[in-house]
């Protein structure tokens, strides 16, 4: 009953993949946002802002979530014959697939700032720190159960972790890979 060989990437780490770039340019388009009065006032902007950062957040980590969780527990163990992908790999591999979605909300937000200063990059580094939270979720679940969460990297490529080609994980022990659970750099 061989399935053949094929590349695992860590679900953690292809969540947490476009969290970084997402957070800095949010907020450097909030400060770029705040130089500029808007139409409405900085104020106004400014507090909007907060608030699509904290519903932005809220939502992006809760979004989804139910279908992890299904896929997690119905995970399998993974074969002998799977290759495990690099951290540094799957960084590279995921924000590639999305390479054009960062500068284009980058611009998205500093053009927003012109009718709400800051809101549009609070709002995009809202979703940078939902998918930080979403992947420290995902590491604390590994730690409890003390297996690491995998995908076929292919379909994570296409279709992102929770996508319709996914249609299961697959799991190893923790010591496997190079990231610590929730898609750190293992220290």
């Amino acid at each position: 009953m061989g399935r053949g060989t094929q590349s695992l990437a860590r679900v953690a780490v292809v969540v947490r993949a476009n969290a970084a770039p997402m957070w800095w340019l949010g907020l450097v388009a909030a400060g770029v946002g705040a130089l500029v009065p808007g139409m409405t006032g900085r104020r106004i902007g400014l507090l909007t802002g907060a608030v699509l950062f904290i519903v932005v957040a809220a939502g992006t980590a809760t979004a989804r979530w139910g279908r992890y969780t299904r896929l997690a527990d119905d995970a399998v163990r993974a074969g002998r014959g799977d290759v495990l992908q690099d951290r540094r790999v799957t960084l590279r591999a995921r924000r590639r697939t999305r390479r054009l979605v960062p500068p284009l909300a980058f611009l998205a937000a500093v053009a927003f700032s012109f009718v709400l200063p800051g809101a549009g990059g609070l709002l995009l580094a809202g979703v940078g720190a939902g998918l930080w939270a979403k992947a420290v979720r995902i590491g604390q679940r590994e730690r409890e159960t003390e297996t690491l969460l995998w995908v076929r990297a292919d379909h994570a490529a296409a279709s992102g972790p929770v996508g319709k080609k996914v249609t299961a994980f697959l799991t190893t022990g923790v010591a496997a890979g190079d990231a610590a659970p929730g898609g750190a750099r293992r220290r």
